[in-house]
């Protein structure tokens, strides 16, 4: 230990047993423990935000949507004498819901419908993981041709007249998307 020329912090009385603050000695190990803490809080946080995300996570949609319900209400397609021809209709807004847990599946649906012509505007994650069928939603009954046209694109699917995503009260019908695909766990990947 290195020794120091006595100054006025030497002149202290000896019951004190003090020492100078510059001429303490360190701790030993002193660096180890602020790590080990430091370690320990980093690890702490780390696993509460990872716990955060995993409750949160169902909510969170990343395809430039929110979450969005799943029609609870449809009533299956009238069966008229006649059904409509499936056809392709560029001027229709589409929604793509990914009623699935299989992250992206919205984005895929809504690039191969945008490759069969159609006008896909939101993608995003349906309000429940669960969806079994692949089902595309309309709410007016015009459109039931370019419903049909919509599963024949995927290859899959059922077609329902729904009210659950019509206009609401006020809204205007031409900002609101005409067809609703919500992707189920039948879709071919």
């Amino acid at each position: 230990m290195p020794t120091y020329p006595r100054d006025r912090f030497d002149d202290i009385p000896e019951d004190l047993k003090r020492v100078g603050a510059h001429r303490a000695a360190g701790r030993r190990h002193r660096g180890w423990l602020v790590f080990g803490w430091a370690l320990a809080a980093t690890l702490a946080l780390v696993a509460a935000g990872v716990i955060a995300l995993t409750v949160i996570g169902d909510g969170i949609a990343f395809e430039g949507g929110s979450v969005l319900p799943v029609a609870e209400s449809a009533t299956p397609t009238p069966t008229p004498d006649s059904t409509p021809e499936a056809v392709v209709d560029a001027t229709i807004l589409v929604t793509v819901l990914n009623g699935t847990g299989t992250a992206g599946l919205a984005a895929e649906v809504g690039e191969r419908l945008i490759a069969d012509g159609w006008n896909v505007g939101s993608r995003a994650n349906a309000s429940t993981r669960d969806v079994e069928t692949t089902t595309v939603f309309y709410w007016d009954p015009a459109n039931e041709g370019a419903a049909l046209g919509a599963a024949q694109s995927l290859g899959t699917g059922e077609v329902r007249l729904s009210e659950s995503y019509a206009p609401q009260d006020g809204e205007d019908p031409a900002g609101v998307a005409r067809l609703t695909v919500v992707v189920g766990a039948d879709y071919p990947r």
